[in-house]
């Protein structure tokens, strides 16, 4: 097994790698984001899986589920760069117009979501689309990928009034995802039960946010007070991969406090434990830009295994796809107009009005995380949750990257590379 696991994650990382190269062979100009994702679609189980060959793909879910630590380490080490993006000293320009904007775009997602899903649950009837999967689709809406984004940004070294607005908001869209997931998941589970339990509703979102900023702020002090009895940038940057992976198993920490439970989101604790050292340590910069090379074949390898988890079945059924459908078209609605309308409000550039609501499409990681949370209310409706959310991410993750390097570059924050200028004075030459 333990060979199996190496092997899983060499063949993941070498077909991602590869696939870049197809990309680039066939002119392709897309974000290498999807080329892992397509990469990972080929190896998983619905694709080469099937031939069943040893070495050749994943074979089933099960077998991806052996690796899905590294997506954890992953996704942790990428809350980690995130939050380094709240520095204060630019957060004194962005910080307001970041929080109003990353606010009001996550609730309307969330409430025209809901409102489509309701209309769709009046005409199908609750025995199709119950009344609790809507509630909780609403919230699933409001999550944005943080990693995809971050991988065109960092790919292609974007920067800009919109790069600078985009980081710090999908930081904040998670978090604020999270209180709006809790709250409405524990209505949808009350309403199951027939019995509204305030305390799963209010208190427990309210202590896993509070639990999750407190440990990472104290993680993050502690980190940075170690960092300084190091002298070799190696060995601070030994120091920094230690305490996130720390932070990443103390947020599997649960603990019960009479009716209610204190547990951790692995994201905002890392987060936290990303902004507090970044703002505490003055060998910081130094040292995310030594982790962004570190974690580069990780967050390739993430990729990948996000792609080759994608579940094709979803398909089979006409009903998950018009709801999933109907999902896409609405959370996109929200995303892009929220923003625009949040954007406006707080006059910000004209290109951050035009452009920002597009570059906030993406939708993974957090999404499925609050998918697999879905999963106690079982039976048909954990199924749809499931099978509603992998059809938009699947939709998302393979266009919302190409979409956010278009927007960057739209705004001119992303140079056109040498080939694509080449190819634009051809167009230009023969319109």
């Amino acid at each position: 097994m333990q060979m199996n696991v190496f092997l899983w994650v060499a063949v993941a990382l070498f077909a991602g790698l590869m696939f870049t190269r197809v990309f680039k062979a066939f002119h392709l100009n897309f974000p290498d984001v999807t080329a892992f994702l397509i990469a990972g679609l080929l190896i998983g189980p619905f694709v080469l899986g099937r031939l069943r060959m040893p070495g050749v793909g994943f074979h089933s879910f099960e077998e991806l589920e052996q690796v899905s630590l590294l997506n954890d380490a992953a996704l942790g080490f990428i809350a980690f760069s995130i939050g380094s993006e709240f520095r204060l000293s630019e957060l004194k320009h962005t910080g307001k117009a970041a929080t109003v904007i990353g606010i009001l775009q996550a609730f309307v997602a969330c409430i025209l979501v809901d409102a489509a899903l309701f209309v769709l649950h009046l005409i199908m009837g609750p025995d199709v689309l119950p009344l609790s999967v809507v509630i909780t689709l609403g919230a699933i809406a409001t999550a944005t990928a943080p990693a995809a984004t971050l991988m065109v940004v960092r790919q292609y070294k974007a920067d800009g009034p919109l790069t600078r607005l985009l980081l710090p908001i999908v930081a904040l869209d998670d978090a604020v995802g999270l209180v709006v997931f809790s709250v409405s998941f524990g209505i949808a589970r009350a309403m199951q039960g027939g019995n509204l339990d305030m305390i799963s509703i209010v208190l427990n979102p309210i202590l896993e946010i509070a639990a999750s900023l407190t440990l990472g702020s104290i993680l993050g002090y502690i980190m940075a007070k170690l960092e300084k009895l190091f002298y070799s940038n190696s060995n601070r940057l030994s120091m920094t991969i230690s305490f996130v992976l720390l932070t990443i198993a103390l947020s599997y920490l649960e603990i019960p406090v009479g009716a209610a439970t204190i547990s951790f989101s692995s994201l905002l604790v890392c987060m936290m434990l990303g902004t507090i050292f970044c703002n505490m340590s003055e060998f910081s910069g130094d040292i995310m830009h030594r982790a962004e090379k570190w974690t580069a074949p990780l967050n390739a390898a993430f990729f990948v295994l996000s792609g080759a988890a994608l579940d094709l079945g979803v398909f089979s059924t006409w009903q998950y796809v018009l709801v999933g459908v109907i999902y896409i078209l609405f959370r996109s609605a929200g995303k892009y107009f929220g923003s625009r309308e949040a954007s406006r409000l707080m006059k910000c550039d004209q290109n951050v009005v035009r452009y920002l609501g597009i570059t906030l499409l993406p939708q993974a990681g957090v999404a499925l995380g609050m998918c697999s949370q879905a999963a106690v209310l079982g039976g048909t409706e954990a199924a749809i949750i499931r099978n509603v959310t992998l059809f938009s991410v699947l939709v998302y993750e393979l266009v919302g990257p190409l979409l956010t390097r278009n927007a960057l570059m739209s705004a001119g924050e992303i140079q056109p590379t040498p080939a694509e200028k080449k190819d634009r004075r051809r167009f230009e030459t023969v319109r």
